[in-house]
């Protein structure tokens, strides 16, 4: 028997066609739809041999596969990507994301991922948890005043031994083992920052602000996409070692850099209208906004110095800051790569 086909638009979606007296037999809408005699399929086993013929044409749906997700989450992406490539993004560590095993490894999966696709990413660090930890292990009681750490001459020994010589390399080890080529540094390498003494210094000891900036020891490496892992330790011009706010550190350098991305992860889900209501998280803002939220009280305590830092790369030629959740899985990809973000954007 001669059978007339026309070509219906390919889809997985299966469906019965009522024109047949077996309406349980099923006939998928990405084949040849049939025109033939009523009773072409009176025969069992004409009904058997033309379905198993139709359902062996059919592609499987590839949608229900993980792989196809992969594909379509990475496709998505693209636009990003293709924004950012090329691009300096310095990331300042800290907080939980250094507590936790489980949240390191995934900022050191996203700092690879985002170097291997051609983003050039600068990574500062402190090491608070570290530093008390080993303080004391040496019977040293840590001391704060307004939320900076008192750093005598004994803590400021402890500081630069577990901020350069021990958590900068376990870092580096671990960008390494990763797949990127990391290097690590301190802001006393190759005149990186130059400190000097806070205003409080008779209070805080050798806790310093940074006097100047030479990013010209970084240049070779971002160039070449490497990773270099910053521990926020600096020295004066006569050799004095200092302790430097990490996200300071990530902001100067952000600005030295001229950077596209500040972003500084941080125990809280970002800025927010409310600070008894997480679910008030403000996406994006600009400097106006943080100003008026800080004279209105909605910004205070921790978050000032942290939107302050903001602001000041900000006017310095930083396109945007972020103050991100790094409590969140992946909360750089999700920052980075995605319309959503993983906290609040601060723009010019």
């Amino acid at each position: 028997m001669m059978l007339a086909a026309k070509t219906l638009p390919l889809s997985s979606i299966v469906t019965k066609v009522s024109n047949f007296p077996d309406s349980s037999l099923i006939f998928p809408k990405s084949i040849p739809a049939i025109k033939a005699n009523r009773n072409i399929l009176s025969n069992p086993f004409q009904a058997s041999c033309l379905k198993t013929s139709l359902e062996a044409v059919v592609a499987p749906d590839t949608q229900s596969y993980p792989g196809a997700t992969r594909v379509k989450i990475l496709s998505e992406a693209l636009p990003f990507i293709q924004k950012f490539r090329g691009k300096t993004i310095v990331v300042k560590y800290g907080g939980a994301a250094m507590k936790s095993e489980a949240l390191q490894a995934s900022v050191i999966a996203d700092l690879v991922l985002l170097s291997c696709v051609g983003m050039r990413i600068v990574f500062v660090h402190g090491g608070g948890p570290e530093i008390n930890q080993w303080l004391g292990k040496l019977g040293i009681k840590p001391n704060f005043l307004n939320g900076l750490r008192v750093t005598d001459a004994s803590t400021m020994e402890i500081v630069s031994m577990v901020l350069v010589g021990k958590v900068n390399k376990h870092l580096v080890s671990l960008i390494n083992k990763a797949g990127a080529t990391a290097v690590g540094l301190s802001g006393i390498d190759g005149h990186l920052l130059t400190a000097r003494p806070s205003p409080n210094s008779e209070q805080l000891g050798f806790v310093g602000d940074i006097a100047s900036v030479d990013p010209s020891v970084l240049r070779p490496l971002i160039d070449n996409y490497h990773i270099p892992v910053i521990a926020s330790v600096a020295a004066d011009k006569r050799g004095q070692s200092y302790n430097i706010n990490a996200d300071t550190a990530a902001g100067e350098l952000a600005a030295a850099l001229g950077a596209e991305k500040l972003l500084l992860l941080t125990d809280v889900a970002g800025i927010l209208e409310d600070c008894n209501d997480p679910g008030s998280l403000v996406k994006q803002i600009d400097i106006k906004g943080v100003k008026k939220m800080t004279d209105d009280g909605k910004i205070a305590g921790g978050m000032i110095p942290k939107v302050n830092c903001c602001v000041r790369s900000l006017a310095q030629g930083v396109k945007t800051a972020s103050i991100i959740d790094g409590r969140l899985q992946h909360s750089l990809l999700l920052e980075i790569l995605t319309d959503e973000g993983a906290g609040t954007m601060i723009t010019g």
